[in-house]
């Protein structure tokens, strides 16, 4: 009788060991599914020059636009509900310490991503100065995608006397020469551009032969680099409401 229980106690703890596993792979599933989404969102580069945007027609910009909006807006839902997860994962114990701590490492990861947190690392701080204001929106735009193409994890931009604007997926830069606008906020030079990635790598990507800093050179402008071990990006994306996405069952 006490081996038939014996059995019994050990049958159970080993389907409670592996529907613990099940919940802790099915979560890891997700996370990495979100870091995938995230890592498409962030790649998302303008196929062509700052030429190519300029004869792009309206309507095509405007649901460029709205995409990457929408973008936004699940990897947020993505965030609210790996939040929800790890709550009831820490509330019932479920999955070890190692799943956890893996688990909050890839949320900060994302939530970083899309702008929703403050962010700190090693990177560069760039300054654009513009003494002849010749340095159009095409010429910040392609500075901001080269940062991202080379690995940049958070970007900021800040206007003289202005407050810095996070770049999020569906950030946007409209505006000629001395006119510029970041996801409306209107900017004037000297511009602060502040980027957390591998410091070498970011700085040799605008430093490349007819990179950004040839492209702002052209433009009258001047670009320069510094490389920094602590950069600090407080500057937060506005959490947008959705109008049509519901959580999925």
């Amino acid at each position: 009788m006490n081996g038939h229980e014996g059995k019994h106690e050990w049958h159970t703890e080993l389907s409670a060991s592996a529907r613990r596993s099940r919940v802790v792979f099915g979560l890891l599933a997700v996370l990495l599914l979100a870091a995938l989404g995230v890592a498409i969102a962030t790649q998302v580069r303008n196929t062509g020059s700052g030429d190519t945007l300029d004869s792009a027609r309206p309507a095509d910009l405007l649901v460029l636009l709205d995409n990457l909006g929408q973008r936004e807006a699940s990897l947020r839902q993505e965030i609210a509900g790996l939040e929800e997860t790890l709550a009831t994962l820490q509330r019932s114990g479920g999955g070890s310490q190692a799943a956890l701590d893996e688990a909050r490492a890839r949320l900060t990861a994302l939530s970083i991503q899309v702008g929703a947190v403050p962010a700190a690392g090693p990177g560069v701080v760039l300054t654009v100065a513009d003494p002849g204001t010749n340095v159009g929106s095409e010429v910040i735009l392609d500075l901001i995608q080269e940062l991202r193409a080379a690995g940049a994890e958070a970007i900021s931009i800040r206007g003289e006397g202005g407050e810095p604007v996070r770049i999020g997926v569906d950030s946007w830069v409209t505006g000629a020469a001395g006119q510029i606008k970041v996801d409306g906020t209107a900017m004037g030079a000297p511009y602060e551009v502040r980027a957390i990635g591998d410091p070498p790598t970011l700085a040799a990507a605008l430093n490349i032969p007819g990179g950004v800093i040839d492209t702002v050179g052209r433009s009258g402008g001047r670009l320069t680099v510094d490389q920094s071990q602590q950069v600090t990006i407080t500057a937060l994306r506005e959490t947008k409401p959705r109008q049509y996405a519901q959580p999925g069952n």
